[in-house]
């Protein structure tokens, strides 16, 4: 047999082998999980399957324009989303290069040379020499280790994908609820300047009293602490007003200050829709893109036991080349002037002092790591969800006995002012009942931003907040390729 033919028949025998992939094949880990929600259904909530339209955009439930917009401004301009961009960018192009390798790689080559050697030790003739060609280098992966390596890279970009998804959940669930507290902290702003308006009233009505004579200086001395407490409370609540707004311009990639105008008039707290429907816990492991993410990295890993299998093999390299040589420019480009060789080479290492073998044990290690992330990230889901559902129904009920408590407070205090003219109590029970009264109003205001907050924090919880049709997700060839849809 020629060479030319063994080599070609050698080539032939491992490209037989190359269909051949060591190392564990990925299979989704099982994922015991609860037919219902522990928590019971209340105050709204129903296990009817959620709409995925909107899970994908749940703030538009709660009709607030503003919020509407700040959501948009956060999705183009937070800077989190934007490096889960650029890590999901470099993801892509890291599978790129991992594919690149199964295939040859070649390169193109020219040279030209006039050599003149010296007249002392030879004839000190001039010689030329040109040449140009291409060669050829290809690494066969006959034991699957370039293979794994691409399912590994595949696999690390999808939970790059879920990466930027979970970014935009929690990017849109941190500016709702800072929204919500802006329109709260104004809402309890309003309540106490309020305050501050009538105790006022009632302070300059003790002080006319007292300069009359028909109370003494005690009264009026309460009237005035009572009063300039509840005007200290405003300051506090103003910087934390101001505060919220700056972290709500940080969110949206925007400097301190810029949204002043654009929250400078008060709002409600967004009410919350009278039925949410939550769905069962299976629908939540599909859609939780931080449990979707945990899944993705233990395929990846468990691609590179395969990658490190696979050293324990021999590998083999085909490397040829054709092209043109001549002494002289004329004749380069004519059939007597060609080249070609061809060539196979094999390596395997023999001894490594176990590099190989334990190599092989830290990738299992590795993997039964993030096997553990994994069912972590499935507990912590479920967890979040019974949590969200317990407070967003109990919260409600907690509103429902402030609202009772505010409505009894201004009835006890309209009570107390008018007993108190008349001379049937004295000052300390119209200081109480005002202060009592003004604890509750904040209460009930704060309770009921507590409820969208919950809502919102239920939302979140649901992974609610991305779609699979947006413009972050892989294009179709990539996403058919993918060991993880083949599952």
């Amino acid at each position: 047999m020629k060479p030319a033919s063994a080599t070609l028949a050698f080539s032939s025998g491992l490209l037989l082998l190359c269909g051949c992939m060591v190392g564990p094949d990925y299979r989704q880990p099982a994922t015991p999980t609860p037919a219902s929600w522990n928590s019971d259904m209340a105050g709204g909530l129903v296990a009817n399957p959620a709409d995925p339209q909107t899970l994908s955009h749940w703030w538009t439930v709660l009709n607030d324009s503003v919020l509407s917009d700040l959501v948009e401004q956060a999705r183009k301009g937070n800077l989190d989303v934007r490096k889960a961009e650029a890590a999901l960018r470099e993801a892509r192009a890291d599978r790129s290069i991992q594919r690149a390798a199964l295939f040859p790689m070649l390169s193109a080559n020219g040279s030209g040379s006039r050599t003149r050697s010296s007249r002392a030790v030879g004839a000190g003739g001039t010689a030329n020499d040109f040449a140009n060609g291409f060669d050829a280098s290809w690494e066969l992966d006959v034991f699957g280790g370039k293979r794994r390596s691409l399912e590994s890279a595949t696999a690390t970009m999808e939970s790059s994908e879920e990466d930027l998804r979970d970014a935009l959940v929690s990017l849109f669930s941190e500016v709702a609820v800072d929204y919500v507290s802006v329109r709260s902290y104004q809402a309890q702003i309003a309540i106490v300047e309020a305050s501050v308006a009538s105790q006022s009233e009632t302070y300059e009505i003790i002080r006319w009293r007292h300069e009359t004579g028909f109370i003494t200086q005690l009264d009026e001395d309460q009237a005035r602490l009572s009063l300039e407490q509840t005007r200290a409370e405003i300051p506090t609540l103003r910087s934390d007003l101001e505060q919220t707004k700056h972290n709500l311009a940080v969110l949206l990639g925007q400097p301190p200050g810029t949204l002043k105008t654009l929250l400078a008039a008060a709002k409600p707290v967004p009410v919350t829709p009278s039925e949410i429907t939550v769905g069962v816990p299976a629908d939540l492991l599909r859609r939780r893109p931080d449990v979707r993410s945990a899944e993705r990295k233990v395929a990846a890993q468990t691609a590179q036991i395969g990658v490190a299998q696979a050293a324990r093999y021999p590998t083999f390299t085909l490397n040829g080349s054709i092209g043109l040589e001549s002494l002289m420019v004329s004749n380069l480009y004519t059939i007597g002037a060609r080249t070609a060789q061809v060539a196979a080479n094999a390596t395997w290492t023999l001894f490594d002092g176990g590099k190989i073998r334990e190599n092989i044990k830290k990738q299992v290690a590795v993997q039964e790591q993030t096997l553990c992330d994994y069912e972590t990230a499935v507990l912590t889901a479920l967890k979040d969800v019974e949590n969200a559902l317990v407070a967003y129904a109990n919260e409600q009920t907690r509103r429902r006995a402030l609202a009772e408590a505010v409505r009894a407070g201004q009835s006890a205090l309209d009570l107390a002012r008018q007993e108190y003219f008349a001379g049937l109590v004295d000052f300390e029970t119209v200081l109480t009942t005002q202060r009592s009264l003004l604890s509750a109003q904040r209460e009930l205001v704060i309770s009921e931003a507590t409820i969208t907050s919950d809502l919102i924090s239920l939302y979140k919880a649901l992974g609610g907040g991305w779609t699979p049709l947006s413009a972050t997700t892989t294009n179709a060839a990539t996403q058919s390729n993918s060991p993880h849809n083949k599952s």
